[in-house]
């Protein structure tokens, strides 16, 4: 599964990167602070593309702000949001949750890396110690993630009008990790490379297998994958510094004994 990432791309780099027009960027994303401990339920960005509504025929890409954890247009509560924050790719054609939203409503999520933990064979307390890793783009780029979205009507706000009565929510496609990333975790974000984001986000195609056959696990190569500390482990942790790379000598900055304070003599 997918359920930590890092966003701190400047949206100046995403508007180039995506080809978007200055003036489809949504105020919510200049808004958003870096985070670099993206979890469920948190606004994120993300890169859609929606029917001209006077012309039918044409598409606007947008980048715009939306909640992670999808609500289904049907749903009657939406904390049901709280268990969709990722679609298998093996079933999201089929899964009344996904369906509609893969056939017409398909994002971008873009994302500096990504974060999982792998069981190692030291015991805590009984319960296997869990080491989180970081997996990146090895180029340095950026992550673009398969997503999905959807438009949630809350049906407390009477003013169809207001923004409080539209609810915007996504989910992160998911497949079977590649052998060298398998190691860590079984599962991984599925990718979207940069000549097929036209195709992804076209609101105008929905064959399941066409959609199907643009999605491919990362090449072999194409990610790096380290060991971060524990702290990211944790929400309430953030900052720049959950993705640095644990110290050559492998100690956790968590578990590092704090050095005496030096005293001066006078």
């Amino acid at each position: 599964m997918c359920g930590r990432y890092a966003s701190s791309r400047d949206p100046a780099d995403l508007v180039v990167e995506f080809e978007i027009e200055a003036g489809n960027v949504k105020e919510s994303v200049q808004e958003l602070p870096d985070n670099y401990n993206v979890a469920p339920t948190d606004q994120v960005i993300a890169v859609v593309e929606r029917k001209n509504r006077d012309e039918p025929d044409e598409v606007v890409r947008k980048l715009t702000t939306v909640k992670w954890g999808l609500v289904p247009s049907w749903a009657k509560d939406p904390s049901i949001g709280n268990r969709l924050i990722n679609a298998r790719m093996e079933t999201v054609a089929e899964k009344p949750a996904f369906k509609k939203a893969f056939a017409v409503r398909r994002c971008l999520l873009p994302a500096d890396g990504y974060y999982e933990w792998y069981e190692t064979e030291q015991k805590k307390n009984g319960k296997p110690v869990k080491q989180p890793y970081f997996i990146r783009p090895a180029d340095g780029g950026i992550l673009a993630m398969a997503g999905l979205y959807e438009i949630w009507r809350n049906q407390a706000v009477a003013d169809a009008d207001s923004d409080e009565a539209w609810l915007w929510s996504c989910t992160v496609l998911t497949t079977t990790a590649t052998d060298d990333l398998g190691r860590i975790h079984d599962r991984m974000p599925l990718l979207v490379e940069r000549d097929r984001y036209d195709a992804w986000l076209d609101p105008l195609s929905s064959d399941p297998d066409d959609l199907l056959e643009l999605l491919v696990p990362a090449a072999p190569g194409r990610l790096e994958a380290y060991a971060v500390s524990k702290a990211v482990s944790s929400v309430k942790n953030n900052g720049p510094h959950l993705v640095d790379p644990l110290p050559l000598d492998g100690i956790d900055p968590l578990d590092r004994p704090e050095e005496p304070e030096e005293t001066t003599l006078f």
